[in-house]
């Protein structure tokens, strides 16, 4: 039995963890974090996570960006493992992850589906082919209106993906409207949509000479990021430090 603190148990996000758990007999939430407290939770909720004084073997986290710094500094603290689900993250707070995962057990991912991840793989293999061919690469994603960041981490997260194979020499262009030029052969193109309450639509498209290949996820519900959250935090219970994503959680399945 994997016993699991929920950062962020008031949340949207967290209360969908939390239902997920209660049908799962290998896992239990035993605590939450959350600044509000107008929900009533079979856990006790404490206001921050150095108030908590519950025995727990990981900490899932869906929180926000800024509270993801108190977070850190806890676990650097503790060694507590932590499945670290919030996106929006700056670049100081990402190279922070790396470092503190050299001591703690850290499982980041731009998105926990298993579809965006395996779709990773796949983009991987289509760009050895087509960034050769002269293809142009776009990226379009779109999310509810409530969506603070942009562009999202998992539309970062298949850029990178891509760029990887690309020995990392391609550019991010977020916005074509403050010049007028052709378009750039090694760049990738990130637009991001806000609207309604789209859960989460990411596309990459490989455009062409006559010909135009796209890849396309869409997401039903957050039901995919929390299961995949959930059988993250069962397998970083009892690991080693160090910085781990939804891959090994799949290789391991």
């Amino acid at each position: 039995m994997t016993r699991a603190i929920m950062h962020g148990c008031n949340g949207h996000m967290g209360r969908v963890i939390t239902d997920i758990c209660k049908n799962d007999e290998n896992i239990e939430i035993v605590a939450g974090i959350d600044l509000f407290d107008g929900i009533e939770n079979d856990y006790p909720v404490f206001k921050t996570l150095d108030d908590c004084d519950v025995d727990a073997d990981v900490i899932i986290d869906f929180c926000s960006a800024k509270a993801v710094d108190g977070l850190l500094d806890y676990c650097e603290k503790t060694k507590m493992p932590v499945v670290l689900c919030t996106t929006g993250l700056s670049d100081e707070q990402i190279a922070r992850v790396s470092q503190v995962a050299k001591t703690v057990p850290v499982l980041r991912s731009a998105n926990m589906s298993l579809g965006i991840n395996t779709l990773m793989d796949l983009l991987k293999k289509a760009t050895a082919v087509f960034a050769d061919a002269g293809f142009d690469v776009e990226i379009v994603e779109k999310h509810h209106n409530q969506k603070l960041d942009a562009p999202s981490g998992t539309a970062l997260a298949l850029a990178d993906s891509i760029n990887e194979v690309l020995n990392n020499e391609y550019a991010y262009k977020y916005d074509r409207s403050q010049e007028r030029k052709k378009r750039e052969k090694k760049e990738i193109g990130i637009s991001a949509v806000r609207g309604g309450n789209i859960v989460g639509e990411h596309e990459v498209i490989f455009a062409g000479t006559d010909e135009v290949i796209t890849f396309k996820h869409t997401a039903y519900s957050k039901g995919v990021f929390a299961k995949g959250a959930v059988e993250a935090a069962k397998f970083m219970k009892g690991k080693t430090a160090g910085l781990y994503d939804m891959k090994d959680v799949i290789a391991a399945k």
